[in-house]
């Protein structure tokens, strides 16, 4: 199963990055690791796991194929980087 955004085309166990808005705090936005997983709800579609949680993924996400390029984009809408890099594990 793959889904195909307009330059990537994802497969189940990619990783890829995405910008997370933490829903306490919604002027704060941050660069977030997440996994392509099968759809447990839609066994035919694939969605982003993130948090515990399955989001559906659509072509109305932006969703990035490496940190470098969510980083990129980040400081395009943002402004500094500074907070939106993610820790080192």
């Amino acid at each position: 199963m793959e889904f195909s955004s307009e330059s990537n085309t994802y497969h189940a166990g990619d990783i890829v990055y995405i910008f997370y808005r933490n829903p306490h705090t919604q002027d704060v936005a941050n660069i977030q690791a997440a996994a392509v997983v099968n759809n447990p709800e839609r066994p035919n579609e694939l969605a982003l796991f993130l948090y515990e949680t399955y989001y559906p993924l659509t072509n109305e996400m932006a969703i990035y194929a490496t940190e470098d390029e969510a980083n990129q984009a980040y400081t395009y809408y943002y402004g500094d980087i500074s907070e939106g890099m993610l820790e080192p594990v």
